[in-house]
């Protein structure tokens, strides 16, 4: 199982909608609005990376208000 965190930029106005929205897709563990240099930090598990990228290219990336996103894996050092 990989999990990772998913540091999503929105336009002006768009946080609280968008993070509903990823809230709704399979494998997203939690989505919440923040403030700060991005605007919505999604927890995110799939089977392996390339489903993670799967996920966040074909579904998350795809919501309307999204201009950029950040994915940074969880490590186990």
């Amino acid at each position: 199982m990989v999990k990772a965190y998913v540091l999503i930029q929105t336009e002006v106005g768009k946080a609280a909608p968008v993070a509903e929205a990823v809230r709704a897709i399979d494998g997203v563990e939690a989505a919440d609005d923040v403030t700060g240099p991005y605007d919505v930090i999604v927890k995110a598990s799939a089977s392996n990376v390339d489903d993670l990228g799967r996920m966040v290219v074909a579904s998350i990336q795809q919501i309307d208000g999204i201009t950029r996103t950040l994915t940074c894996p969880v490590v186990h050092l």
